[in-house]
């Protein structure tokens, strides 16, 4: 029979695109691969089945599977995304099981491969005696700092917010902020907290973790996790980098390109700056407003994704409800015909992997999601971080704040509002600034670096052989039972 890998992963794509990078990774190496995934009906109706359609479509020899829809009751309809993801998962578990079950029956499934937001499965995938594996989409160093808080957890009574303005040190970071610590976990007596505490007691529970992430770009927060420095308390199981996992570039001939893309073709090289915060990122209508004036005022060639309104409560993780709206509504009268001859705005998503490697980008403003600084460093684009919600302002103090030192941070994205003045200082600075040119050094020194990751005698394709020989090692330990 067929070896064959499953990968279970919540939707939206996030969480997607690097778990479908790493399903062709397994392909690569003579495994079937299957991507499940299900819907999130209270969040957004429907929101799996149409990734998976798109993907499926352009990915023929990757399997996919969306389980089918559990509906949990009215008393979830208005609840958060930390609340009801867990139940869902939960619910789902059955599902889970009789599709690999059923899928047992032609393939050998060799392994499962866990999202980390999927603790919930890892009890009832463990019933098939199957090895299962997380896999975290999320970097290094953020890993580092979850499992940090939980030994924190264990050994600890205090919140992260206790420590106010005094920096915090854990293991395999530099000293962080706890404002700079994901929002939804700075009280313990939060539900975010307790949940995700709860997954991450699961995730070192697991037969190992792949990360996606390189080792000269997070080599402190790797060594942290290899040696079990963050969870002391915990046997900590096996940890692969094998990053950076970044979609392929290239373009089918038969694809109609997008706009964009066409627009950028006739700018010239190094010019544009590019702003894009992600596929959950987006702003309320007067910081909408503040950007549009700085970009203007700068007069620097622009490409800007717009999505509208975000969720500021800092127990929410993430933002789910953006509406549509039209340009002319949301931006300053006139702005669009003013820059018309050095910019160009795209409402709600772009082809971004294309556009950071396309010529004449220059630079990169973005919301620091783990996704997106792997696309910028092996396109070599120095950022301006902008964190939302979620790890990112954590991202940004590893990347930006520390040594490492990948691009310079937006001042003001944890006030309530970014004024015009710093979007044009930092758009200058990024474009034109002489002070950009020695990280601009960096960040094409890092893009080398990610390259050379998965060359022949690479730090990545080594972890990730050194995988497929302790899997292999589980098969030959199963068959002598």
């Amino acid at each position: 029979m067929k070896e064959a890998v499953v990968l279970y992963t919540i939707p939206g794509a996030g969480h997607l695109a690097p778990t479908l990078s790493l399903a062709k990774l397994f392909q690569k190496h003579g495994f079937s691969a299957t991507v499940v995934t299900f819907n999130i009906h209270h969040l957004k109706p429907g929101t799996a089945d149409q990734d998976v359609s798109s993907l499926s479509l352009a990915n023929p020899s990757i399997s996919f599977h969306v389980l089918p829809q559990i509906t949990l009751g009215e008393a979830y309809a208005n609840l958060e995304p930390h609340i009801v993801m867990p139940a869902i998962l939960q619910a789902q578990n059955m599902n889970l099981h009789a599709y690999i079950t059923e899928l047992s029956k032609t393939s050998s499934v060799r392994a499962i491969m866990l999202d980390m937001l999927c603790t919930a499965a890892l009890d009832v995938v463990r019933q098939l005696s199957i090895p299962t594996y997380f896999f975290t989409p999320s970097g290094a160093s953020a890993f580092a700092f979850y499992l940090n808080l939980l030994e924190f957890d264990t050994t600890s009574a205090l919140s992260l917010k206790d420590y106010g303005n005094n920096p915090i040190s854990f293991p395999g970071l530099p000293p962080v902020l706890a404002s700079d610590c994901p929002l939804f976990l700075l009280d313990r007596e939060f539900d975010s907290y307790k949940s995700f505490m709860q997954n991450f007691r699961c995730i070192v529970k697991s037969d190992g973790i792949l990360m996606n992430t390189f080792e000269s770009l997070e080599p402190k927060a790797i060594s942290a996790l290899r040696e079990g420095l963050c969870v002391p308390s915990f046997n900590m199981p096996p940890v692969y980098s094998i990053g950076p996992l970044v979609t392929e570039t290239g373009e089918k001939e038969t694809e109609e390109r997008h706009e964009c893309l066409k627009w950028l073709d006739s700018q010239p090289k190094g010019t544009v700056v590019f702003l894009c915060f992600g596929s959950m990122g987006g702003f309320p209508l007067d910081q909408i407003k503040q950007i549009a004036i700085g970009l203007e005022n700068s007069g620097q060639r622009f490409l800007w994704v717009i999505k509208v309104f975000i969720n500021l409560d800092p127990k929410k993780i993430f933002n789910t409800s953006i509406p549509e709206f039209e340009l002319d509504q949301i931006l300053p009268e006139g702005f669009l015909d003013r820059t018309k001859d050095r910019g160009m705005v795209v409402k709600t998503w772009a082809p971004q992997i294309q556009v950071l490697h396309h010529e004449s980008v220059g630079g990169f403003v973005t919301h620091c999601g783990w996704n997106s600084i792997l696309e910028a460093v092996t396109a070599g684009k120095l950022m301006v971080c902008w964190p939302l919600y979620a790890e990112q302002r954590l991202n940004k103090a590893v990347l930006v704040d520390h040594e490492t030192r990948l691009g310079v941070a937006m001042e003001g994205y944890d006030r309530v509002m970014v004024e015009a003045e710093e979007v044009e200082t930092k758009i200058r600075w990024l474009m034109e600034g002489e002070g950009s040119k020695l990280l601009k050094d960096r960040i094409k020194a890092m893009k080398d670096n990610a390259g050379e990751s998965w060359t022949e005698t690479g730090p990545s394709l080594r972890a990730f052989l050194q995988f497929l020989i302790d899997l292999e090692r589980k098969k030959l330990e199963k068959t002598k039972i």
